[in-house]
């Protein structure tokens, strides 16, 4: 059996054992703000406790909704750890009591939230795979414009760029994803009712975010996202064909921030809607030494390095003059079905003096059946 076979077969069996240790992962998925994911994770709360199940309240916003803070009642609730930040009390889920009294299910809301500075992990997403890990169950709520590859998506449908992201690996980690869904009319009705924000905020809410044709394309996404999740676990748990292909995705990025962070978000969804393996990778030419190229690019290299990592990606760093060598070696050690790279922003002179070395990747990749997607 070749190495990288071999290392294939061990790490799928230490991902059998992980996961035979780990939590279970149910996830309430929605296109906005009200759609009723935390009043619906308080009644599934309640319906385990009337069934002896030991389940606990790590962290629920109920952002003042009168229905959702009735449905608090009755649940332990583990208190919240008070920090002071520029003066200031605020308070975050107290993930080392949670840890400690290792409930049999815990309800952690807001899963793309930040953690104030200090905290033992920057992001709740962060304390949710700890818990996991720590055998503890989880059942958390997230809205989909959150999602970490459908932040270009977002900004292009609503014109608002989302801060608050959360990887595409964390969805990939749930065992069930629920989409909580609701008509365009119904959610503004209830945005109208008060029932989402306090009456002074819904007209600037329904200028901004709450627009029908943004919340039924968001309606879109969210609800594709549930479908990709289904067809993922029907994949994994049903025997494949031993005839069909099994994707390996390969993203190549440069320095160039802008286009890596769009060619990593757009493989990551690829992978994710083909439950596929992916690498990016990134070669560092003479020309882009540490030493000649500005800090702010490394750092945007970094960051964007850091972001496939989240994403799910393995992380390939190589240094050569000929990127086009490296990218053919590796799509052939890897066995790589399909190749990412970012839209060229070649001169005529460029294109021509490239023409040779693209028709041969071209050629040889063609040759082993391996597809290229040009992301523009």
């Amino acid at each position: 059996m070749p190495e990288i076979e071999r290392e294939q077969s061990a790490q799928r069996f230490l991902d059998l054992i992980k996961r035979s240790r780990r939590g279970k992962f149910k996830l309430y998925l929605g296109m906005a703000a009200g759609v009723g994911k935390t009043y619906r994770m308080l009644q599934e709360a309640h319906a385990l406790r009337r069934n002896g199940i030991d389940v606990r309240i790590g962290y629920v916003e109920t952002h003042g909704r009168t229905e959702t803070e009735a449905l608090t009642g009755g649940l332990p609730l583990i208190p919240r750890r008070k920090i002071f930040y520029k003066g200031k009390e605020l308070e975050e889920m107290d993930i080392q009591s949670v840890l400690n009294l290792h409930p049999e299910v815990v309800i952690v809301d807001e899963l793309a939230h930040t953690n104030v500075e200090g905290s033992k992990n920057a992001k709740r997403w962060q304390d949710v795979l700890d818990l996991l890990n720590a055998g503890i169950n989880v059942i958390s709520a997230l809205n989909i414009q959150h999602l970490e590859s459908l932040n270009d998506d977002v900004r292009s449908i609503t014109g608002i760029e989302v801060r608050e992201r959360v990887p595409d690996s964390v969805l990939r980690e749930a065992d069930e994803v629920i989409n909580i869904d609701l008509s365009a009319e119904e959610l503004i009705q209830r945005l109208r009712e008060g029932k989402i924000y306090a009456p002074e905020k819904v007209e600037l809410a329904l200028r901004q975010f709450f627009q029908p044709e943004y919340i039924l394309q968001l309606r879109e996404l969210a609800l594709h996202e549930a479908a990709s999740h289904v067809g993922r676990k029907v994949e994994a748990e049903i025997p494949k064909s031993a005839a069909g292909r099994h994707e390996r995705m390969l993203a190549c990025i440069s320095s160039n921030a802008d286009t890596a962070r769009h060619v990593i978000r757009k493989t990551a969804r690829l992978a994710s809607y083909y439950n596929a393996r992916w690498w990016v990778l990134y070669v560092q030419t003479p020309a882009e030494n540490p030493d000649k190229i500005p800090l702010a690019v490394q750092r945007h290299l970094h960051n964007n390095l850091q972001l496939a990592l989240e994403s799910g990606a393995t992380i390939i760093r190589m240094e050569s003059h000929s990127i086009s060598e490296v990218i053919l070696d590796k799509a052939m050690e890897l066995n790589i079905t399909t190749l990412c790279i970012g839209k060229p922003h070649f001169n005529l002179g460029r294109i021509i003096l490239n023409t040779g070395v693209f028709n041969r990747l071209l050629k040889t990749l063609g040759g082993r059946d391996i597809d290229i997607i040009i992301l523009s």
